[in-house]
C-alpha cells in the first residue's frame, strides 16, 4: 500500500482497462491520423486535487512546483493548443463523450478552425433547425429525439470492409443548436449536426455525435471519418499489450513521463517500419527511412 499511495497521480478512478473503478494513473493522450494509421503523439499526465494539494507527496515524487491541478478537459485542451502552436497537421478533432459533451471544449477547438466529430451522451438536449436555420420546437436530448423520429428516419450506411465483412449500422442526421447552459446566447451558438446510430437489435438509438463537417460532404463520407476513431483503442491496446503500458506503475512524476516517452518513441517506430514495409498507395517509396515517417 505504501507503493501505491505514493505512485505519482495514482487514486482511485475509473479504469478502461480494468472496465471498474480502482487504484490507478491516469494519462489524457492526443493523437494525430491519417486514413491509414494512428500514433500518439502527445500525453499529459492527470494529478488529481488529493496530489496537487499534498506537498509530501508532490516532494517524494518529484512533482514540478509550478504544477497546477487541472482537469482531464484542461488537459486535453493544453494539447490541442500545443498542437496547434507547433503547427501539428490535423483538420478534424474527433473525442469521446467525456470530452465531447463539454461545450468549452468543442467551443475552444472551432476557434482554432479545426472541425468537429465528438461523441456526446444520450441526455445532451439539443433544438432542430429548419431549413433557415431556425429553432424548431422545444429541446429533446440526443436519444429522446432519435427515438421520436422513429426507425423509418434512419438508413444504413456502410464505412468500411471488416475482418467478419462490411461494416455497417442505421443513421439519421439533423442539424440542431445543443441547449446548454454556458452564458452564450442561443442565437449566436453554431449550428452542428447530431449523428444519431441506432445498432440493429437495440430498442433505441445509442450512439450520438456532434459534428462540424461541411454539408457538401456525404453522410456516408462524415460516418467513415466518424468511425476512424477504432483505431486509436486499437493504437492502445497494442500501447498496452506489446509496449507495456498497461502494467507500468510510475512512482515518480520524472519517471513517468520518461516511460511514456519512450513508448512514443517506439509505436512510433513500429508504425513507420509497417508504412514502409506496406505502403498505403503504390507510389510511396519503399526505400525511405523509418525515421523520415516516423518523424
Amino acid at each position: 500500500m505504501q507503493g501505491i499511495r505514493y505512485s505519482v497521480g495514482v487514486q482511485r478512478e475509473y479504469s478502461g482497462t480494468l472496465g471498474k473503478v480502482g487504484n490507478c494513473q491516469v494519462g489524457v493522450s492526443l493523437t494525430i491520423a491519417t486514413r491509414h494509421e494512428h500514433v500518439p503523439i502527445d500525453f499529459a499526465l492527470y494529478l488529481p486535487e488529493s496530489w496537487a494539494d499534498d506537498e509530501v507527496r508532490r516532494k517524494k515524487d518529484r512533482v514540478p512546483t509550478d504544477l497546477v491541478f487541472k482537469t482531464k478537459l484542461d488537459l486535453a485542451l493544453d494539447l490541442i493548443t500545443r498542437a496547434v502552436e507547433d503547427t501539428v497537421p490535423g483538420e478534424i478533432v474527433p473525442a469521446d463523450a467525456a470530452y465531447g459533451t463539454s461545450s468549452h471544449v468543442r467551443n475552444v477547438v472551432r476557434m482554432y478552425g479545426l472541425d468537429l466529430g465528438v461523441a456526446v451522451v444520450s441526455s445532451t438536449d439539443v433544438w432542430v433547425l429548419d431549413t433557415l436555420g431556425r429553432r424548431s420546437g422545444a429541446a429533446l436530448g440526443a436519444q429522446q429525439l432519435g427515438t421520436k423520429l422513429g426507425q423509418r428516419a434512419f438508413r444504413r450506411l456502410t464505412w468500411r470492409d471488416g475482418p467478419g465483412g462490411k461494416l455497417s449500422s442505421r443513421f439519421a442526421f439533423r442539424r440542431v443548436k445543443v441547449a446548454h447552459d454556458d452564458g452564450t446566447e442561443a442565437g449566436d451558438r453554431e449550428p452542428l449536426r447530431l449523428v444519431m446510430e441506432w445498432p440493429e437489435g437495440e430498442e433505441k438509438p445509442t450512439k450520438f455525435l456532434l459534428t462540424s463537417l461541411p454539408r457538401r460532404m456525404t453522410k456516408k463520407e462524415i460516418v467513415r471519418i466518424l468511425k476512424e476513431r477504432w483505431r486509436t483503442e486499437r493504437a492502445y491496446e497494442e500501447f498496452k499489450g506489446e509496449l507495456g503500458l498497461d502494467p507500468f506503475e510510475g512512482r515518480s512524476f520524472p519517471g513517468w513521463h520518461h516511460h511514456i516517452s519512450v513508448v512514443l518513441c517506439c509505436y512510433a517506430f513500429i508504425v513507420s517500419e509497417f508504412v514502409r514495409h506496406f505502403p498505403p498507395s503504390a507510389g510511396r517509396q519503399k526505400d525511405v527511412s523509418s525515421a523520415a515517417f516516423a518523424a
